[in-house]
């Protein structure tokens, strides 16, 4: 029974079985599985933003191919105030700090506020992304009483839940005031207020203006004491019970969550089970980016890699294949990673299409599972061109100007990547596109990683050496001819390992010409790191 392959071998499969099992257990409802995502909106979106929406959509679509109705909720935090300027922003915004989001104006001008104009740019991410969601903004859900009935609740509730923070997190701040940050009427702030009283009879709550600690500064209220009603949307619940109040109100079954926030999560469990009585969704924790020095991928970093980026040099499955391909642990990335992805996707195209192959059956089912959740279980009818990035990025970079297509695929063609009657297809000039892009700011050579036999190893050392002194593209090509003699090794073989490493392919330009235009520099230091990587093997 281990051995039997569930739905397309991936772990979405196996998570909406999970979801069914556990739901029936409950006795829930099986008409409509709601899975949940949020979306920041106090800053720019970044990579792993895109990532809580690509994890969390392919559960749904898992659970659609199990035959059941299944929706993403995309819930858009644009209620929350605005903690910090977000680096690159004008400093005007300053003077809008511990405002919600919704309330400040888009400095841009383009949207009707900052929060729409933030959250817009990962929206937009997600349709390129071809990920369905059905949105939410919490401005709009807290002004139409949506979650009216839990709120009370927990206001009714208040010194259990500070409780359940204390005991959680040692926190004390809900024990002494409401898990409720209304929106003062004097200054329009909301993080500078702290709820004192709740008025279960009139639905309002009392609250002065006090200030609030923000990322080490003391944010000053303005003193105003006043009363507010919930019902009115002027103002929202802490984090620390909010998501509990979403869960309920929405009839959410699954939602996945980065370890940075396990603390929240884990209050908000207990406090939708003990206080709202209703069993959270099945979870699902992931660890975060980190950028090339360790430090997590985020705005508050300053660090942030949106998916815009993404989207300039490299194609939106790829991008969907970095977040589904492994759910947990630590991945370090940068914009120079994207070629990998590029190229891996084309590999698992091959082996999707049988022109690569995989022996054990389980690792063939959960790679070719992985491809089709990367076209959400909707892939093309026949392989595309592929072409090895750092190929692309050399023919660009010698095309004629003007005329950077038709080069490229007349170079394709004597290469043996396009069929010579086989006119460029759509795939093609996108990678082309991407390529140019990619040309124009980095020309980084990407390496593809490869054993070496101690021959090849030594023979690429000396290689390494004539890179160091001046030489032209003639010479050298010599120069590597005269390498395989010395080292007695077959010249095919020793130019597919030097195509292997710097074009991820087997075959490729004639070699002397290639590395003078890429650049002799580049490859020795590329040729270093592959070196330095089989000797620490």
């Amino acid at each position: 029974m281990t051995d039997k392959i569930i739905g397309h071998g991936t772990w979405y499969d196996k998570t909406a079985i999970k979801i069914l099992q556990r739901e029936r257990e409950l006795g829930r409802s099986l008409d409509l599985i709601r899975t949940e995502m949020g979306v920041g909106a106090s800053g720019l979106p970044h990579i792993g933003s895109l990532g809580d929406a690509a994890r969390s959509f392919a559960v749904t679509v898992a659970l659609r191919d199990q035959g059941f109705d299944s929706q993403l909720i995309a819930f858009s935090d644009d209620k929350d105030g605005l903690r910090r300027v977000p680096s690159g922003f004008p400093k005007s915004l300053r003077k809008y700090l511990g405002f919600s989001v919704t309330d400040i104006p888009d400095p841009f001008k383009c949207h009707a506020n900052y929060g729409e104009h933030m959250r817009t740019l990962l929206l937009e991410a997600l349709d390129k992304s071809q990920i369905e969601y059905t949105f939410l903004s919490a401005t709009k859900v807290y002004e139409e009483g949506m979650f009216n009935e839990e709120i009370k609740t927990i206001l009714m509730n208040a010194k259990r839940v500070g409780e359940i923070v204390k005991e959680e997190v040692e926190q004390e701040r809900f024990t002494e005031a409401l898990p409720y940050f209304p929106i003062c009427h004097n200054c329009g702030r909301i993080y500078t207020t702290t709820a004192h009283e709740f008025l279960p009879k009139a639905g309002k709550i009392v609250y002065s203006c006090d200030g609030m600690e923000i990322r080490g500064r003391w944010l000053r209220g303005c003193g105003h004491k006043g009363e507010t009603d919930y019902r009115e949307g002027m103002g929202k619940l802490s984090w620390k019970s909010e998501f509990a109040v979403r869960w309920k109100a929405l009839n959410i079954r699954f939602e996945a969550y980065g370890k940075d926030i396990e603390d929240s999560v884990r209050i908000n469990d207990r406090i939708c089970r003990e206080i709202l009585h209703y069993e959270p969704p099945l979870h699902a924790r992931y660890e975060m980016f980190l950028d090339k020095s360790g430090k997590k991928i985020s705005k508050s970093a300053g660090n942030v890699f949106t998916p815009q980026v993404w989207f300039r040099y490299g194609s939106p499955q790829s991008l969907v294949l970095l977040m589904l391909k492994r759910f947990t642990g630590t991945r370090e990335l940068s914009v120079t990673d994207i070629p990998n992805y590029m190229n891996e996707f084309n590999e698992l195209e091959n082996i999707y299409f049988s022109k690569k192959t995989v022996s054990n059956k389980k690792e063939w089912a959960k790679l070719t599972g992985l491809f089709k959740y990367c076209w959400w279980l909707h892939p093309p009818s026949e392989p595309s061109i592929h072409v090895p990035y750092n190929l692309l990025t050399y023919l660009v970079k010698i095309a004629p100007e003007g005329k950077v297509t038709e080069y490229v695929t007349q170079k394709l063609r004597e290469y043996g990547y396009v069929k010579s009657n086989e006119a460029p297809v759509k795939g093609l000039r996108e990678n082309i596109e991407y390529a140019t892009n990619w040309n124009h700011d980095f020309m980084e050579i990407k390496e593809t990683p490869l054993k070496l036999t101690a021959t090849e190893t030594e023979a690429i050392k000396e290689l390494v050496g004539i890179l160091e002194g001046e030489v032209d593209a003639d010479t050298l090509q010599g120069a590597l001819f005269d390498i395989t003699r010395r080292h007695a090794i077959q010249p095919q073989r020793f130019f597919r390992v030097l195509y292997g490493i710097l074009l991820g392919a087997s075959k490729g330009p004639k070699l002397g010409p290639y590395i003078i235009s890429i650049g002799k520099e580049k490859v020795r230091q590329t040729l270093r790191r592959t070196l330095h990587v089989n000797s620490a093997v």
